[in-house]
């Protein structure tokens, strides 16, 4: 399965958000991996600030379950003075409809 997301990291926070992607937490690696994601790449828009996030997972229920983890929610902590989130600190993530793909 795969899935495109939008977000928003602060205007002043743009360096400070990739510096955090940079040095990802191993065990917040290990997690995404062992919820079946093979693939995830963010990019951002510096004008508008918005993110445009890309996953490849195995399996959209099992993936849903990270939400519901301690080192996820630690992450969410982690990240919520640098971008919109939610009252729980997850971001605002507003899925995105896949309009065109040329594939082989």
């Amino acid at each position: 399965m795969k899935k495109a997301i939008r977000m928003r990291v602060f205007s002043d926070k743009h360096e400070e958000y990739k510096k955090r992607h940079d040095e990802l937490w191993p065990e917040m690696r290990k997690l995404l991996k062992s919820y079946g994601c093979t693939k995830y790449s963010i990019w951002l828009d510096e004008g508008t600030h918005y993110l445009f996030g890309y996953l490849e997972f195995e399996d959209e229920e099992l993936f849903a379950k990270t939400a519901d983890t301690v080192i996820n929610r630690k992450w969410w902590d982690y990240m919520a003075d640098i971008m919109d989130t939610n009252p729980d600190h997850s971001p605002v993530s507003v899925d995105l409809t896949e309009v065109f793909e040329l594939a082989d």
